[in-house]
């Protein structure tokens, strides 16, 4: 029994140990300039059997396990924050790079690995097939608060979210080549159509089943609803997956269609999602790192091959698989060079190179480490020079007016009411009012305004200006009205996109 205990209590000290070490990692990653994964998967490496000696872990099905429910965490999380607004403009495109671009991704990196590697022409595309697609985690974690243009992104964010059917359908189709010699790959064909369609429906209806379920539920605890949020998330996986369809897409698209629904909560859900997905994470990479063994990885043939494949993949089938797949489509070619250089590789890659190793092939420990090796130089080379790439592109976008405030409300399910967030802009009505003149229901009430990140007292003569961040509390029941109230814009005033168009039109008969 004692032994049980002190067992149990190892356990819970390695995992505050591993967190505290991600969070800390995750601190200095910006300071190095490097992304934050590397640091986590070095602490795995570094606490691992062949150095500090605290773990031994080779499980590579319970890694798997725990990479799955991670990346379903980090995808969600991703996803309820993407905008459709701005993802809708680049849907095609993105689609075109997480389909196509993958598959000549995998066919070009395949071809490469079977010139230098002695393995058979279906193994190399089988390692292609797994280091094919860019990584959710690491493009989220690499754009986070980097001021990229919203059209790059948006592109690069999709793309990531739902390019792992494509990658997951063409490492299980080539196991299934090698395993089963009656196997035929245009048996196989139909079933990734059924993957992407299925997943994509699935994803729909839980995605619309998720907002109004949280919009009407009315739940003893506001703590419950980000709880509420994520099982969703876990279910929407698990009801793809379990029809053979893409869990992956499911939860992506459930994700940007809760994320752009109006919620009660919202503020709540988003922030518990953060926090979950950067543990998520922390946990995942640093599980990968554990699960590899730096004298297998970082020894020369491992070295030599993972460089020459990173060189094959950055510089040429990235590149190659990008410009063919946005043909015709509304890039730049500095566009198209960003999207070639930040497509990163992370956990998607590893936890794929544990699918051979599971189906007991031949070469799975090797293709491991090579593609341990290859995802390191990935996130090293490419991951920590995004920034600089986008600047020197011209691509690095206005900087986001993102507010640092936040205002907590305590047991306001029993209340019926709930707190709106709105930022004003100055073609809102509201605009140049002063609070007594707006004409808000009986059941709401302006709590703060955030003007310039100092917080303004309301009263009655307080006028609203253009970039404040209005907090009302209203009733349930009041909530669309107030809504209305506040988007309604203002007759003489012309948006943005208007006034550029007008000052096209104004250049245009200039010129004639």
């Amino acid at each position: 029994m004692f032994f049980d205990v002190v067992e149990n209590d190892g356990i819970i000290f390695l995992i505050a140990f591993l967190l505290i070490s991600g969070v800390l990692a995750a601190k200095f990653s910006s300071r190095l300039g490097l992304p934050s994964l590397v640091l986590f998967i070095g602490v795995g490496l570094i606490i691992g059997s062949e150095n500090l000696g605290f773990i031994y872990f080779d499980n590579a099905g319970t890694a798997q396990l725990i990479g799955i429910v991670a990346l379903i965490i980090i995808l969600f999380e991703g996803g309820m924050q993407t905008k459709w607004s701005t993802v809708r403009p680049v849907a095609f495109p993105s689609l075109s790079l997480a389909t196509f671009g993958v598959f000549l991704t995998s066919l070009i990196t395949g071809l490469s690995v079977y010139l230098i590697l002695n393995v058979t022409l279906l193994e190399a595309f089988l390692f292609g097939a797994i280091v094919g697609s860019t990584d959710a985690a690491a493009v989220f974690a690499a754009l986070k608060e980097r001021n990229i243009k919203a059209k790059m992104g948006a592109t690069l964010e999709a793309e990531s979210g739902t390019n792992d059917p494509m990658a997951v359908f063409l490492t299980l189709t080539f196991i299934e080549l090698i395993t089963n010699d009656s196997a035929s790959i245009w048996i196989l064909i139909p079933s990734f159509f059924w993957q992407m369609g299925i997943g994509l429906l699935i994803g729909l209806i839980l995605g619309k089943v998720a907002s109004f379920s949280i919009n009407r539920i009315n739940l003893e605890s506001s703590g419950l609803y980000p709880i509420f949020a994520v099982s969703f998330a876990l279910f929407s996986y698990s009801a793809a997956a379990s029809i053979d369809a893409s869990g992956f897409l499911a939860v992506y698209v459930a994700a940007l269609i809760i994320g752009n629904s109006e919620l009660t909560y919202r503020y709540s859900i988003f922030q518990f999602n953060e926090g979950f997905a950067w543990m998520s994470q922390i946990l995942m990479f640093v599980i990968l790192g554990l699960l590899a063994f730096p004298d297998e990885v970082f020894q020369w043939s491992v070295i030599l091959n993972g460089l020459f494949i990173s060189f094959v993949l950055i510089f040429i089938a990235r590149p190659v698989a990008v410009f063919l797949s946005t043909l015709g489509m509304k890039y730049t070619v500095k566009e198209k060079v960003f999207l070639s250089w930040a497509g990163l590789r992370g956990a998607v890659p590893i936890v794929l190179a544990t699918f051979p190793i599971v189906a007991g092939l031949d070469n799975a420990e090797m293709f491991f480490n090579i593609i341990f090796f290859v995802v390191l130089t990935s996130a090293l080379v490419q991951g920590s020079t995004i920034s600089n790439v986008a600047t020197k592109l011209g691509l690095m976008g206005p900087v986001t007016d993102t507010p640092h405030h936040s205002i907590e409300l305590i047991s306001v399910a029993k209340a019926n009411a709930e707190m709106i967030q709105f930022q004003t802009n100055r073609e809102n009505e509201v605009v140049g009012k002063k609070l007594y003149e707006i004409d808000f229901p009986n059941k709401a009430s302006v709590s703060a305004i955030v003007r310039d990140n100092d917080l303004v007292t309301p009263y009655g003569d307080t006028e609203i200006k253009a970039g404040d961040f209005i907090y009302i509390l209203v009733s349930r029941k009041h909530t669309d009205e107030v809504k209305k109230l506040l988007n309604a814009k203002k007759d003489n005033v012309d948006s943005y996109e208007d006034m550029g168009k007008k000052i096209k039109k104004e250049d245009k008969k200039k010129k004639r």
